[in-house]
């Protein structure tokens, strides 16, 4: 018999989602002096020391802002329906989505191409689009056209729409062992996706694919509470298994040669392979210890801020960047600024935005009081 919570609220999601939104200020910020990534600022001296950093948070962040978004869903599915949950999900998320694309997303394209032209003349190369099925679910293309940062909301948008429509087939009670261990199985198909299809460099070292399967994760998580209680169990035991799939994997981004993220040599397959089982472990493991003790509701101000600080950091990020490259400092001082400067505008944009009612409900921010 499957038990089913009686509370919509893990205040302990709401924490991470936070962390991970605004640790994200501070990693973009740091790509400016990435010596690998081809971000769209560059500083004249760049180090690998941000990859080595990134390599532990990359693994684990953009992935469990896919779990945690399957819990949600599953509540506002359980509470609104299917046809109340497809239209909240485009109201909250894919209005701001088609807003930020028309107003702020080609900003750091138009810095990446040296601004030779007026913003205003680049905006219709930025539009000159095309259908690109293949590329499901981003599906329009063109030479300048991205989605940018936002390749986040366009799947969350796309695998929320898939749900809506699978989801009544789903089994509530489906049946998976709970017996001590058995949380970590959910790693095969993660691994699998990851050494066959490969990763992708532009969603943050992830296949698309994985980010479906870490989504339904989180929809299924919700339903059973008997998958909770076995994460509260297992979070030692995950711990230490991601630990040591990381430690065993991650050198071999490093060492092997080829592309680790794409080519399908043997040692190429099990590298990928040992990334998505770490991933799947660490996720597990943070979930599992935080559930542990009781959280305070997460309703405070940069809760609130999140999904706003999403959506617009990044061409902040990429304008504050432009000037102070262009600085005779030290790399520190450098990043120090950006980040100061972008947490400032990026906190200073929501305050305009949260007190006018047309603006908050084109950026997807909340009214005072709703969750």
């Amino acid at each position: 018999m499957v038990t089913q919570r009686t509370s919509t609220r893990r205040p302990e999601l709401d924490l991470i989602r936070t962390v991970v939104v605004f640790a994200l200020i501070f990693a973009h910020a740091a790509l400016v002096f990435d010596a690998e990534d081809d971000f769209y600022v560059k500083n004249a001296d760049t180090t690998s020391v941000t990859m080595i950093i990134a390599g532990f948070l990359v693994i684990w962040a953009m992935p469990m802002l896919f779990l945690v978004s399957g819990v949600a869903a599953f509540h506002s599915l359980r509470k609104r329906g299917a046809g109340g949950f497809v239209r909240d999900r485009l109201l909250r998320l894919g209005l701001p989505l088609v807003v930020a694309v028309m107003t702020i997303v080609p900003i750091p394209q138009w810095i990446r191409t040296g601004m030779t032209e007026s913003y205003w003349a680049f905006l219709p190369k930025f539009f000159d689009v095309h259908i690109d099925l293949a590329n499901f679910p981003f599906v329009l293309r063109g030479e300048y056209f991205e989605a940018g940062h936002l390749w986040f909301v366009v799947m969350l948008v796309t695998w929320s729409l898939i749900l809506a429509v699978v989801a009544r087939w789903i089994p509530s009670d489906h049946g998976f062992p709970t017996r001590r261990g058995f949380v970590l199985l959910p790693f095969l198909p993660i691994s699998l996706v990851c050494a066959f299809a490969g990763l992708e460099e532009e969603f943050a070292a992830w296949s698309r694919w994985a980010y479906l399967l870490f989504f339904l994760y989180g929809y299924l998580i919700a339903a059973d509470d008997r998958l909770r209680e076995a994460m509260r169990r297992d979070a030692p035991l995950a711990a230490l298994v991601g630990a040591v799939l990381f430690g065993v994997g991650t050198p071999g981004f490093l060492l092997v040669p080829g592309d680790p993220m794409t080519d399908m040599e043997p040692y190429h397959l099990a590298v990928r392979a040992l990334y998505g089982a770490a991933s799947w472990c660490f996720c597990v493991a943070i979930l599992g210890f935080l559930d542990r003790r009781a959280w305070p509701e997460q309703g405070g101000y940069l809760t609130a801020a999140a999904l706003f600080v999403y959506i617009v950091h990044q061409p902040v990020v990429v304008v504050a960047a432009y000037f102070v490259v262009q600085w005779q400092a030290p790399i520190i001082v450098k990043y120090a600024a950006i980040v100061a400067v972008s947490f400032a505008v990026t906190l200073a944009a929501y305050e305009v935005v949260r007190r006018i009612p047309h603006l908050r409900e084109l950026f997807g921010v909340r009214q005072a009081g709703r969750a």
